[in-house]
């Protein structure tokens, strides 16, 4: 049987009938293959070629090797996938997740704002005065990102001026601040953050002179709302910290018993520090 009659015979076998020539380019790859190729007219064209590929493959060294189906890779990536899938439980948890503590060691500048209110009816201006001591922050991370930070500090020291009698006294206070905090990218070089709490300012050891010298200054107790922002940078085994906090403080201001008026300090604190996570 010629190859025409072959393709005819095969075209008739799958239903279709066609046009006399359009079997040419098969005609002339079935001429092409290797000598080893069976003529059995009973098989058809396709069949006959895979038949010839397989009394090739590893039996005549001159001749090209087909080589395997290329979508073995497609074949073996979902398997890959999977087996990813299945030992990301076992990689290691990024930087600040559930159950991660920090420290942050650092020091921070108390800016009490410029206008700290009036004393005696508003006759007697009040000036605070900035203060910088070191700090520390302790986090624990509750979720993936999410952690609560306690601040404190070592006792920062402000000076008391009234307009017109110049430097009346000096306190001290510490303001233990507790927030709920988000970190955007912990496992970023640079990580962001933000988070707000609580803060409660307790003030102590006033002492007057000047104008006032002699006489009992005591600033009352404040609660107020903190907002904390900043960023995280990686520097060795830790992280660089730049950040800033603004705290909502207002003090009750006696003098020998007496209420003045009301201190409202409401500063901004920014600084840096070094943090560690465990």
């Amino acid at each position: 049987m010629n190859p025409d009659s072959c393709s005819r015979a095969h075209a008739t076998k799958v239903g279709k009938t066609w046009p006399r020539g359009a079997w040419a380019p098969a005609r002339t790859a079935l001429h092409s293959l290797p000598a080893t190729l069976p003529r059995d007219p009973c098989q058809p064209c396709a069949p006959r070629a895979m038949i010839a590929i397989k009394a090739q493959r590893g039996r005549d060294t001159n001749t090209v090797r087909i080589p395997r189906r290329l979508d073995l890779p497609m074949r073996t990536l979902p398997l890959a996938l999977i087996a990813l899938a299945c030992l990301s439980p076992a990689l290691p948890a990024s930087a600040q997740s559930a159950g991660d503590w920090t420290v942050a060691v650092g020091a921070h500048h108390v800016n009490p704002k410029s206008d700290n209110g009036s004393l005696a009816g508003g006759t007697l201006p009040l000036s605070i005065g900035g203060s910088t001591r070191p700090t520390i922050a302790v986090e624990y991370f509750v979720r993936d990102r999410v952690g609560i930070e306690l601040l404190a500090a070592t006792p920062f020291r402000h000076d008391l001026d009234i307009a017109g009698l110049g430097r009346i006294g000096s306190t001290k206070h510490l303001p233990p601040t507790l927030s709920l905090q988000y970190h955007f990218t912990p496992q970023a070089r640079v990580a962001p953050f933000v988070g707000a709490g609580l803060n409660y300012t307790t003030f102590f050891e006033e002492e007057t002179r000047g104008a006032l010298a002699g006489a009992k200054l005591a600033l009352g107790d404040s609660w107020g709302l903190a907002l904390h922002a900043g960023v995280d940078i990686q520097a060795g085994p830790g992280k660089l910290r730049l950040d800033a906090r603004w705290m909502d403080i207002e003090s009750d201001v006696r003098l020998d018993g007496v209420k003045l008026g009301a201190a409202r300090i409401d500063p901004l604190v920014y600084g840096a520090a070094y943090v560690l996570s465990f």
